[in-house]
């Protein structure tokens, strides 16, 4: 009976704003909210919005076999898909995999779908790949630094030797150091639907997400601040990060909703290192 209200209802215990742990994702992914996930999306805006910018990067770094870590309702495996890459979709949740499974049976696709926790990548997945994508503002779910370098290094050992990684954040500098403003162009392009930061503290990003039927979830999430994440990603080994800006590789640090951090595993000699 306690499984079955957990996926009825978000909970978050007595205060809201001291649920900081990473495991905590699974119940906030409810099968109501995943069900309002493509609404809050809006799959043919959002290609419109992003083109081919995941696409490219990824022919440009010779990319065939691409792991999705954080697929979601599985837009981008979808699209990758039909771009002719061999994508593998992972997640957390298994009800986001559901619906990606779904979402992709719709358009004549069969997603091959694993469930799996970053932090344990390599046990259930055992092929090495050319780029792995973690895109989504997914990777701020981890609440401690020990999980987040150990999910960076989950996924460093997963890439092969010339391997990219691409991983994408809210950009939380501005939100903490300004204050909230975002157009949706980009991320979230669903029409009457609401997005805004309930709380914000340099612990926790608490996001309300509330849609036209009336209806209200929230996710809980670690802020990232750009550099840091950039500092994660070289600690782990990876030699050269670059950074979008909304898909602009120029771009003033409060202008972005989101970074895009494209991080190389390829050996770089001295003299060709960044």
């Amino acid at each position: 009976m306690d499984a079955i209200r957990s996926r009825q209802r978000q909970d978050f215990g007595s205060d809201p704003v001291e649920c900081r742990e990473t495991d905590h994702y699974q119940f906030e992914y409810i099968e109501g909210f995943v069900d309002k996930w493509d609404e809050l999306i809006d799959w043919k805006s959002r290609a419109e919005s992003e083109g081919d910018f995941f696409i490219d990067v990824l022919r440009q770094h010779g990319a065939r076999r691409v792991l999705d870590v954080a697929t979601g309702t599985g837009f981008h495996s979808v699209r990758l898909i039909e771009a002719g890459f061999e994508v593998v979709s992972c997640d957390g949740s298994p009800q986001m995999l559901a619906k990606a499974f779904e979402n992709g049976r719709q358009r004549d696709l069969i997603l091959r779908t694993v469930q799996v926790d970053w932090r344990w990548l390599n046990r259930d997945i055992h092929n090495h790949y050319d780029a792995i994508i973690c895109l989504g503002n997914s990777f701020t779910h981890l609440f401690s630094e020990h999980d987040r370098r150990k999910a960076l290094a989950e996924f460093y050992a997963t890439l092969k030797h010339d391997g990219v990684l691409i991983l994408d954040q809210r950009n939380y500098d501005a939100i903490l150091d300004v204050g909230y403003s975002s157009a949706h162009t980009y991320y979230y392009c669903g029409d009457n639907v609401s997005v805004y930061p309930e709380h914000m503290d340099e612990g926790l990003a608490r996001f309300r997400y509330s849609f036209p039927d009336n209806s209200v979830y929230h996710l809980n999430m670690y802020p990232l601040r750009k550099d840091y994440t950039r500092g994660l990603l070289r600690d782990v080994g990876f030699q050269r990060v670059d950074t979008y800006g909304d898909f602009q590789e120029t771009y003033r640090d409060t202008e972005p909703d989101f970074f895009i951090h494209v991080a190389e595993k390829r050996y770089r000699e001295a003299d060709d290192h960044e």
